[in-house]
């Protein structure tokens, strides 16, 4: 079998490899490495300090579908509702703008890392975590993969699935045998950056909103804010509630170099002016998504031979399938995908 090494533990990596897996189960033994310490890219999900049961979604806060995607993709939907992993998001978003009329909305119970989880164990892959990949080599018909914790390893397949600045900074052949058009559009893609904070409390505290989520268009640093248990429509005595909040991107741009302690204290000033009695925190978590936003090409590159870049135009859920199912799979399955 083929060895393929598919870089990104993210939605785009864990449907790739689920994809290959399920389409060509004796073609590839697959291998998905991750510099972070664990499985969900943006679609982020962190745990309270001192209570594992208390979550927040840091990164994608709901999965939209609109009709077109609702159907094309509909056997995913079923599976993900069929297991819990997905409901219908049935509590009040406020301020929430749609860009098409039917767009169907989706919340995950156990937060929206348990979708990626879901697809790596389904793939079967061996999944590896702190493994920064540094460099990549053309070796004969295949590639040698350096990382910063271990020796170099040989992959006949490599599919990237980082974030396009960093392809372009991986040292070795990627470069080199990448076409200056394809260079150049890569060079190209821009991204939106912004901050998310995580607030914990304990079992017993109240957040009394009329909302589980809000948008905000006219505040200088807070772009969104949901309590997010309420969000998911979850209640339990075990665990407290958590809220996250989302900044601008014209803050997270604007502040983006900032030390993290002084970037947390301006967003907290500002959360108290909007929500002036929200109970302070058991603890609090910190993320900077520098790459934050649908880039202008996407960040999925092909090695096989020759680097080969493919992708469409986006990166959420729907999006991330069509990638998979109609670039990847067409290269070596038999079988016709239409989207």
């Amino acid at each position: 079998m083929s060895r393929v090494l598919i870089v990104g533990a993210g939605l785009t990596g864990s449907i790739c490899a689920c994809l290959l897996r399920r389409e060509l189960p004796n073609k590839f033994n697959i291998v998905v490495w991750d510099k972070s310490r664990g499985a969900g890219g943006r679609m982020s999900t962190s745990r309270s300090p001192s209570n594992p049961k208390c979550t927040v979604d840091l990164g994608a806060q709901y999965i939209s579908a609109t009709p077109y995607y609702a159907r094309i993709h509909s056997s995913f939907y079923e599976e993900l509702l069929a297991q819990d992993l997905l409901k219908p998001l049935v509590v009040p978003v406020e301020d929430i703008v749609y860009k098409e009329e039917g767009i169907l909305n989706y919340v995950t119970p156990s937060g929206v890392s348990s979708i990626v989880k879901h697809y790596l164990n389904k793939s079967g892959a061996e999944v590896l975590y702190n493994r920064h990949v540094t460099h990549i080599y053309q070796k004969d018909a295949g590639w040698e993969v350096c990382h910063k914790e271990g020796a170099p390893e040989r992959f006949d397949i490599v599919v990237l699935t980082m974030p396009v600045p960093q392809i372009l900074q991986l040292q070795g052949d990627v470069g080199s045998l990448m076409g200056e058009n394809q260079l150049k559009r890569l060079r190209a893609v821009s991204y939106s950056s912004r901050y998310a904070l995580g607030l914990f409390y304990k079992a017993g505290v109240r957040i009394d909103v009329p909302w589980a989520a809000k948008y905000f268009s006219n505040n200088p640093c807070i772009r969104f804010i949901a309590i997010d248990d309420k969000k998911r429509n979850l209640a339990s005595k075990d665990f407290g509630p958590s809220v996250v909040v989302h900044t601008s991107v014209p803050f997270g741009v604007q502040h983006l170099e900032q030390e993290k302690d002084a970037v947390q204290n301006i967003i907290l000033e500002e959360l108290e002016k909007v929500m002036p009695e929200l109970p302070q925190p058991e603890s609090i978590k910190f993320q900077k998504w520098r790459y934050s936003q649908k880039p202008d090409v996407t960040a999925i590159l092909v090695l096989r031979g020759l680097p080969v870049q493919i992708g469409d135009g986006s990166s959420n859920f729907n999006t991330c399938l069509v990638s998979s199912y109609s670039y990847i799979l067409k290269r070596y399955s038999t079988q016709k995908f239409k989207f």
